[in-house]
């Protein structure tokens, strides 16, 4: 008997020694899950910092291919109106290069007239071609066949051949035939469906290069188109959306996440944000625009000759209606390579400004093109003054109801999202109740993840079973070890609960001061948005106080027959 005692104490022992591990293999157990559970939340933090800059990737892979396309396409395209219409340009060279030469006298009229003549086989179809075997007739005094060959050149296209000669007819000093010619083309003028060279006219008269009779038409000719088209139902609200979408093509697409990062990362409002910074810098870029407009010389050559042969180059280069489709194609892709690959903002900017390439428009729509969009519509500088001071009304008031949707559509309440935590500020000056609300969200965290460190209910299940496997085997030494394991393992595990509330109650003391210095970044961020936006929208009174300070003055030009005369009267 005493010798079972002795090896059932031995084996008790060892037992025991055994539940002693055990213990300390639980313990490290508990540790390594929660050194799991840390690892968990880091790696899926680093997923969330590696899924975004995977997708800021994507964006910049995606515009950079943009990019390329664009500069591709923009090559294919010149190259296909190199090979559609590189004949037109010989064409086109020999206008100017016709008055030039006889201007000087180095070329024979022979030359001139078979030049001319050669063109007419080079160039079937287009108008500009007979229109030069007229003025190579016309130099060469061959009445006939200048005749027929303006006959032709005006069935081609009527518009352009008597601008054309109204301005080779001022440059060679005949007023009357200039004044015929200009009658002529203004008879053919629809002041809703003007053509593209239109524009042309405009710069003549901005320019000063008409005599006073035919500028004082084209003036009041120009008065009443405009008279005619006020007249027309919705005309004000045409205007002012026409306006409008002029203004807003001057609006940046600007990325201001690196100023705002919190801002970018924690405020479902930053897409919002953002597009109220780019839209109140609307008024800063275009108060730079009429800034450079009423900038500088407004005459930029040194005569008559040199005015009338700049026209001449730009109506017969720019306006053809068979170019037109490749040269939008040609501004999309010069727009995407500005926006550095950005389609989607290339697209709206074309969008806005596509009116400038329209082949027919009205006369409001040509002076809008004009004074916004010169590199487009190929306007001087002096016919955007002459259009920004025509349309000044028009201008002011567009702007206002712009400046006022944009107002109205900055956010007043700028949210945040930290951690689970909602939160609403309007410009940080509630900062001590956002700390408050969210140490309080921290701590209701925090309290739930406590009252969740507790036995589970398979501990209570191990627990009742150890208990009554004990009763039931009194006695029984192998059943009584069994339910001294398990009671054991049930204590190890209470025993660990006050390890994990002391882990549970450091990582929320740390997210605690992780969010709270989140958040006072983000209100720092809220109060230097809210500024950003107040400068910006401050740009607006000068963009008024410009238009407001323009004056007939600004348009006065000496003419080309020394006489001085009022080009424009703001509207």
């Amino acid at each position: 008997m005493s010798t079972q005692r002795i090896i059932h104490m031995a084996d008790l022992s060892a037992i025991s020694n055994s539940l002693r591990s055990l213990g300390r293999d639980l313990d490290s157990l508990n540790s390594q899950v929660g050194a799991v559970q840390h690892d968990v939340g880091a790696t899926r933090s680093e997923l969330a910092r590696l899924e975004k800059a995977f997708m800021d990737f994507v964006a910049a892979d995606v515009k950079a291919k943009e990019l390329s396309l664009a500069e591709t396409r923009q090559v294919k395209i010149r190259q296909e109106l190199e090979t559609r219409f590189g004949h037109y340009g010989e064409v086109r060279r020999q206008t100017t290069g016709i008055l030039q030469a006889a201007d000087i006298s180095l070329v024979r009229q022979d030359t001139i007239r078979a030049a001319s003549e050669n063109l007419m086989l080079a160039a079937p179809g287009y108008w500009l071609a007979p229109a030069l075997v007229a003025l190579a007739a016309w130099l060469n005094d061959h009445k006939d066949l200048a005749e027929r060959a303006l006959a032709e050149a005006i069935r081609r296209d009527d518009e352009k051949t008597s601008l054309l000669f109204a301005l080779v007819s001022r440059r060679a000093g005949r007023l009357a035939a200039s004044q015929q010619w200009m009658d002529r083309y203004l008879g053919m003028q629809n002041p809703v469906e003007l053509d593209r060279q239109t524009v042309v006219l405009i710069d003549a008269i901005a320019a000063g290069v008409f005599g006073v009779e035919t500028a004082l038409a084209c003036v009041a000719r120009t008065s009443d188109w405009i008279e005619e088209l006020s007249q027309r139902a919705g005309f004000i609200e045409s205007q002012r959306s026409q306006w409008i979408d002029a203004l807003r093509s001057k609006t940046p697409h600007g990325d201001d996440s690196a100023r705002y990062p919190h801002l970018q990362q924690y405020s479902p409002t930053w897409p919002a944000l953002q597009a109220s910074l780019n839209a109140t810098a609307t008024h800063g870029a275009v108060a730079q625009h009429f800034q450079n407009v009423f900038t500088g010389e407004v005459r930029a050559t040194a005569g008559l000759t040199a005015d009338v042969d700049a026209l001449l180059t730009k109506l017969v280069s720019h306006f053809d209606v068979e170019e037109l489709p490749l040269r939008r194609d040609e501004e999309l892709c010069r727009l995407i390579i500005e926006e550095n690959g950005d389609r989607a903002a290339a697209t709206s900017r074309f969008q806005l400004q596509d009116p400038a390439l329209e082949h027919r428009i009205s006369f409001t729509q040509l002076l809008t093109n004009a004074a916004m969009h010169p590199e487009t519509s190929h306007a001087s500088r002096a016919t955007q003054r002459f259009a920004t001071a025509q349309s000044r009304a028009w201008i002011l008031e567009a702007h206002h109801d712009l400046t006022a949707s944009i107002r109205l559509a900055v956010p007043t309440q700028v949210q945040l999202h930290l951690d689970g935590w909602d939160g609403t500020t309007t410009d940080g000056g509630n900062q001590a109740e956002l700390e408050t609300s969210l140490g309080q969200h921290i701590d209701g965290r925090m309290a739930e993840a406590l009252a969740s460190v507790k036995l589970g209910i398979h501990h209570w299940l191990v627990m009742g079973l150890g208990i009554l496997l004990m009763l039931l085997a009194l006695g029984n030494i192998v059943g009584m070890v069994i339910a001294a394991v398990m009671l054991l393992w049930v204590y190890m595990a209470y025993r660990n609960l006050d390890k994990q509330r002391t882990k549970v109650r450091a990582d929320f003391a740390a997210l605690r001061e992780q969010t709270q210095q989140a958040l006072k970044a983000c209100v720092a961020e809220v109060v230097e948005v809210r500024r950003d936006l107040a400068a910006r929208d401050a740009q607006s009174e000068s963009v008024t106080a410009l238009l407001e300070s323009i004056t007939p003055d600004q348009f006065t030009l000496s003419g080309h027959d020394n006489t001085r005369r009022i080009l424009a009267a703001t509207a």
